[in-house]
């Protein structure tokens, strides 16, 4: 079931955004095409880079209007190896110029696969990645979360999204600790997709992030089930499902295209018995 509280807009968000109230949402988590000729059903993604730069502006800024004082707007953003500036670029479009709209206070690298070399010199490798055909550029395993602000000053919760330690004895070494088994993650993110049998039937979109992403932003925002989520690129809804799981307070989710908003809907309220993520 739907909560009442969700709200599932169809349409352009540049049209949907300006009917939110002022100050309705106070956290952001999105990710808006890449601009990079991604074959989206009802998005041409295709744009020249001003026009694409000049298009985020205009719907970031009715974020900003709809985003309370102490919000926080995490933005995913990803890039082709052959065009490495791009996330630079959206970010510095939002946060740069004589009239910014943001501050940029954190920036998190979500890890999608990782080899790690353990003590005893075993190598791990875990999560998914798309693997690239050439020789002049390595395999892409992560992209960007930018955490931006109205001010730069918006206090998270850093042990609500954090880890255990993994030397206890820094639980009693440290007084800032306060005796608590948890620190903060800091800001690399190991997030993999979840592992599916079939893209068209299970993720029918070219460009989605997993369900933790979400609710890492969610938890780090810290106030819990007091959030109020908005999404102007729903996508399939991965956001919206989410902040189901998580239990908040409200949200709205924008999406253009008819059937990447239907695909929403069942995810948030699948057949009995069945689980859509």
């Amino acid at each position: 079931m739907i909560p009442e509280s969700f709200q599932l807009r169809h349409g352009d968000c540049l049209e949907v955004l300006p009917s939110l109230d002022p100050g309705s949402h106070d956290l952001v988590v999105t990710s808006p095409p890449y601009n990079l000729g991604i074959n989206y059903r009802s998005f041409d993604d295709t744009a020249g880079r001003s026009d694409f730069l000049e298009w985020c502006r205009l719907w970031s800024a009715e974020v900003k209007r709809v985003l309370t004082d102490d919000g926080s707007f995490f933005l995913n953003v990803g890039a082709a190896p052959s065009n490495p500036l791009f996330p630079h670029q959206v970010i510095l479009a939002l946060t740069g110029g004589p009239e910014p709209l943001f501050v940029l206070q954190n920036t998190f690298h979500w890890v999608k696969s990782i080899t790690v070399q353990t003590r005893k010199g075993e190598q791990i490798s875990a999560g998914h990645f798309k693997p690239i055909n050439s020789k002049r550029y390595v395999n892409d395993c992560h992209e960007y979360v930018f955490h931006l602000t109205k001010t730069g000053e918006v206090p998270l919760d850093r042990r609500g999204a954090g880890v255990p330690y993994q030397d206890k004895s820094n639980i009693v070494r440290w007084g800032h600790t306060d005796g608590i088994d948890k620190r903060c993650r800091g800001n690399t993110w190991f997030i993999p997709y979840d592992t599916i049998v079939s893209r068209d039937k299970e993720r029918p979109h070219p460009a989605t992030f997993p369900i933790g992403l979400v609710e890492q932003c969610i938890r780090l925002h810290g106030v819990g089930e007091r959030t109020r989520l908005l999404d102007p690129f729903l996508g399939i809804g991965t956001s919206a499902v989410a902040a189901k799981r998580m239990g908040v307070a409200g949200f709205t989710g924008i999406e253009l295209d008819d059937y990447y908003l239907s695909v929403a809907r069942e995810r948030l309220d699948p057949p009995e018995g069945e689980l859509k993520l």
